[in-house]
């Protein structure tokens, strides 16, 4: 089942998060705590939207952004999709991602935006579902 996310479940998020961030194929070093910071940081802001996937009883996994205002109209952009690796293979990422795609079209939205991993199955998994690397834009950063 799908519905909204609610602040009550942010512990259950930030596990998700921390577990699933810390496996492949990111294999980043996450704390809960950290993930709990991260995630309220997100659902604090005016624009934010996100969804969780109830299955038996649990928090599967749950989809995380938030939308902004560019001079071409409102776009969202998806900070965080995780799904417990208890959970993962079963559709619950592809049921999340596309039933955010309705909800953004249904609310006028222009265009969604992520940020994933170059290589591996990602880009491939986004792609199935309309995504495209851009060719306009690219990321840059700085280490400070």
């Amino acid at each position: 089942m799908i519905q909204s996310i609610d602040k009550k479940h942010l512990m259950e998020y930030a596990d998700i998060y921390a577990t699933a961030f810390s496996g492949e194929p990111w294999n980043d070093n996450w704390s809960a705590e950290d993930a709990e910071l991260h995630i309220s940081e997100i659902m604090e802001s005016k624009q934010a939207y996100g969804l969780e996937y109830i299955k038996d009883g649990r928090v599967a996994g749950f989809l995380l952004g938030a939308s902004m205002l560019f001079h071409y109209g409102r776009t969202f952009e998806i900070n965080d999709l995780a799904v417990h690796p208890d959970f993962q293979g079963q559709g619950i990422a592809t049921e999340l991602i596309d039933f955010c795609l309705d909800e953004m079209k249904r609310r006028g939205i222009k265009g969604v935006n992520l940020i994933t991993q170059g290589e591996g199955f990602l880009p491939d998994f986004y792609e199935k579902h309309g995504f495209k690397k851009e060719t306009r834009v690219i990321l840059m950063g700085k280490e400070l």
